[in-house]
């Protein structure tokens, strides 16, 4: 379970937007990488966020290049099967579980959320 830190932060993704993807999740997970904002920064994808990452290679290379910057990318498994989106996640290297107990723990923790 997490524990409290103000120095890290999940972005909750549901989103199916690729502007927002591209120029608010990604932009802003990786650069706060790179530019030491945060000390960790996990990425949550949910919902039609699974969608746009299976059937969008720009959204697949941004996936990719948050992974290479630090950014730790999980996925929701259930959402992730109902949209027939699992296995091209898990190929980006997107940990896919069922992230519920993942995502209570971390808003009872006071660590830092965001979601778009």
């Amino acid at each position: 379970m997490p524990t409290a830190d103000n120095n890290r932060l999940l972005i909750l993704w549901t989103s199916g937007d690729p502007l927002t993807a591209r120029d608010m999740v990604l932009l802003y997970a990786v650069n706060a990488i790179k530019h030491n904002w945060w000390d960790e920064v996990t990425l949550l994808v949910w919902g039609a966020a699974d969608s746009l990452i299976a059937g969008n290679n720009e959204i697949q290379a941004g996936i990719r290049q948050a992974i290479a910057a630090g950014v730790r990318v999980i996925a929701c498994k259930h959402c992730a099967e109902e949209q027939n989106a699992a296995i091209i996640l898990e190929s980006l290297g997107i940990e896919v579980f069922y992230t519920g107990e993942f995502l209570t723990d971390w808003l009872k923790s006071g660590s830092q959320t965001l979601t778009v």
